[in-house]
C-alpha cells in the first residue's frame, strides 16, 4: 500500500512537470528579442546629417542606428538607397521617415527587416496616391518652392528659415537654406503601390506649426493608418532637429511597442 502511494505521488509530480513544460516552454520560446536597429530616412531639400541630434540620443540608449543618404534624384533611386541600408541590418528594425522620406518608408517598409514605421511630419500615402496629389486636398502654407527648368526643385533660400525651420536658431536655418539639396520634382508625384502601414504598426509625430506639410494632412495620415500619434506644439517642419528628444522618445516607443 505504501509503495502504491509513492508511485501515485511520483506520477503526479511527473505529470505536473510535463504539464508545465507543455504550457510554458512554447510561450518562452516565442518571446521576441528587443528591436535594437533603427534606420533613419531624411526628406527633400536636406540630407541625413540633420538626424544627428536624434542619432546621438538613440546611440546613447544602446540602439544601432543607420542613416540613409538617398540622392533625391528619383523616387526609384531613393527607394533603392533605403533598401540597400535595410539589407545591411542584422535583425528586425524600426524604419523612420521625415517629410518626403515618409513616402519612401511607406514602400520600403514592406521589407521583412521592418517591424514598425515611424513618420515624423511625413507623408504616408495610400495605394494610388502621391504626395503632390494629397497636398492639393490639404494645401501647405509655404509659397517659396522654386521649379527651375532643369527639373530639380528647391526652396527660396531667403524664405527657407521661416517656411522650413521656423523654430531653429536663425544661423542654423540660414545654413540649411544654403546647404539644401535640390530635389527632382518627379519624386513628389511618385504613386505609391503597396503601403506598408496597412500591414505594419506605425507611429506618427505631427508638427503643429509645419508650413511645408499641412498639419491637418499629417493628422489625416496618422488617423488613417491607425498610428500611435503625438503632436508637438510650435514645431516647424524641422521638428526632427528642433525636438530631437521627443522624436527619439517616439522612436523608442516604437522599438519597444512592437514586442508587447
Amino acid at each position: 500500500m505504501k509503495n502504491r502511494s509513492k508511485s501515485i505521488i511520483r506520477l503526479m509530480v511527473t505529470g505536473s512537470i510535463v504539464f508545465a513544460a507543455l504550457f510554458t516552454s512554447p510561450v518562452q520560446a516565442q518571446q521576441p528579442a528587443p528591436v535594437k536597429n533603427i534606420v533613419l530616412v531624411h526628406g527633400a531639400f536636406v540630407d541625413g546629417s540633420g538626424w544627428k541630434p536624434v542619432y546621438d540620443i538613440l546611440v546613447s540608449k544602446g540602439y544601432h542606428v543607420s542613416v540613409v543618404q538617398q540622392p533625391l534624384t528619383s523616387f526609384d533611386a531613393d527607394l533603392a538607397a533605403v533598401k540597400r541600408t535595410l539589407d545591411l541590418q542584422s535583425g528586425p528594425c524600426i524604419l523612420v521617415g521625415h517629410s518626403y522620406g515618409g513616402g519612401l518608408i511607406t514602400e520600403a517598409g514592406n521589407d521583412p527587416h521592418v517591424v514598425g514605421l515611424v513618420y515624423i511630419a511625413a507623408h504616408a500615402p495610400d495605394k494610388g496616391e502621391s504626395e503632390a496629389g494629397n497636398g492639393k486636398f490639404f494645401p501647405p502654407a509655404y509659397k517659396s518652392l522654386q521649379k527651375p527648368a532643369n527639373g530639380f526643385d528647391y526652396i527660396d533660400p531667403a524664405q527657407f528659415p521661416a517656411d522650413f525651420a521656423g523654430d531653429l536658431p536663425i544661423k542654423q536655418a540660414v545654413f540649411m537654406a544654403n546647404a539644401q539639396m535640390p530635389t527632382a520634382d518627379g519624386v513628389f508625384h511618385a504613386v505609391i503601390q503597396n503601403p506598408a502601414w496597412r500591414t505594419k504598426p506605425s507611429w506618427y509625430m505631427v508638427a503643429k506649426a509645419d508650413r511645408i506639410i499641412n498639419p491637418d494632412l499629417e493628422r489625416m495620415y496618422a488617423k488613417r493608418a491607425g498610428s500611435h500619434t503625438v503632436e508637438i506644439e510650435g514645431a516647424s517642419h524641422s521638428v526632427f532637429e528642433s525636438h530631437p528628444k521627443e522624436v527619439a522618445r517616439l522612436i523608442i516607443d516604437a522599438a519597444t511597442g512592437v514586442i508587447k
